[in-house]
């Protein structure tokens, strides 16, 4: 059997009237983008702005507008595309459906080219405050994130400091009321001393600790850090081993998980499960039975019992 052609899928996500249906229409208006491809535009919510298919550079482009979420199944998807013999998609998302019905939905040979979030910079903290799982979902894939009705009355550092709280790899662009443009140029310096003696990782750096580690473990490799964590035993752990680390929240409690790391310590078995202590400890990247692979284990120096910080959840914004 031969292997189906790949689909490029291009992927516009955001909030009612966040701009995606303007920008598609200019996009869609654009010769060079269209050039000759038969395009299935699916059109996943209808807002205020509707498109203007007499102005599309190429008259190949077919439209479905999709009602209800339930219709988003892998036997509609191909069926839309197939009826229209396109060879490449574009998705206006709603903004109030997860993007996992979308990804689960999509056929094998379905491939996301680009991924955009757009946002009204007027009111996207208070959907932030509101909704938060639904904001996270939007930015934790995308590349771009594009801010428009941006004005210099609006904080350009907590429009940023979201979007880095769920992806550090999406590009930021603040779109003015007149056109111009603005890319973020906001550097993101890690809050701790990577090559200080002993890294001091504060409570509230958890989160952004954790996370480099996974990103980036050759950075810490055979540094002493020190940090406020919670203890764990398990009787199925290995030998002279326990676990530290701390509750993380992602976007919301519902994904709230133990961010965990092997410690290797000869009395490991004098520690009290559930205790709370700052430790410190060397840092290598190494195989370890507890995960199974290789992983970050930390060589026990010492510890000093504490109290719970005072946000026992750590969270990266």
């Amino acid at each position: 059997m031969s292997k189906q052609k790949d689909i490029p899928v291009y992927l516009f996500t955001g909030f009612l009237e966040a701009g995606k249906t303007k920008f598609i229409q200019e996009t869609l208006e654009d010769k060079r983008f269209c050039n000759g491809e038969r395009t299935l535009l699916l059109i996943c919510e209808e807002g205020e702005e509707e498109y203007a298919p007499d102005q599309f550079a190429d008259k190949r482009v077919y439209m479905h507008v999709l009602d209800d979420e339930s219709q988003l199944t892998g036997e509609n998807l191909t069926k839309w595309l197939d009826d229209v013999n396109a060879e490449r998609v574009v998705i206006e998302y709603n903004g109030m459906w997860m993007l996992d019905l979308l990804y689960n939905a999509m056929p094998e040979n379905w491939i996301v080219y680009q991924e955009f979030m757009f946002a009204d910079a007027r009111s996207f903290v208070s959907y932030n405050n509101n909704m938060r799982q639904l904001v996270y979902d939007k930015l934790k894939s995308c590349e771009l994130v594009v801010f428009n009705r941006y004005s210099a009355a609006i904080d350009k550092m907590e429009l940023h400091k979201i979007v880095r709280g769920a992806s550090r790899r999406s590009d930021i662009a603040y779109e003015y009321a007149g056109g111009q443009v603005e890319y973020d140029d906001i550097q993101d310096p890690l809050p701790f001393d990577v090559n200080a003696p002993i890294i001091e990782i504060a409570d509230e750096d958890y989160a952004l600790w954790y996370r480099d580690l996974s990103e980036d473990p050759k950075k810490y490799e055979d540094k002493t850090v020190r940090f406020k964590c919670k203890a764990v035993v398990r009787k199925r752990l290995p030998s002279e081993t326990f676990v530290v680390g701390r509750h993380l929240m992602t976007c919301c409690v519902n994904d709230i998980q133990f961010a965990g790391l092997v410690c290797q310590w000869k009395n490991a078995e004098s520690i009290v499960d559930e205790t709370w202590m700052v430790l410190t400890a060397k840092l290598n990247f190494k195989f370890n039975r507890a995960y199974g692979k290789k992983g970050p284990v930390l060589s026990f120096i010492e510890a000093t019992p504490c109290a719970a910080p005072a946000q026992e959840v750590a969270t990266y914004y």
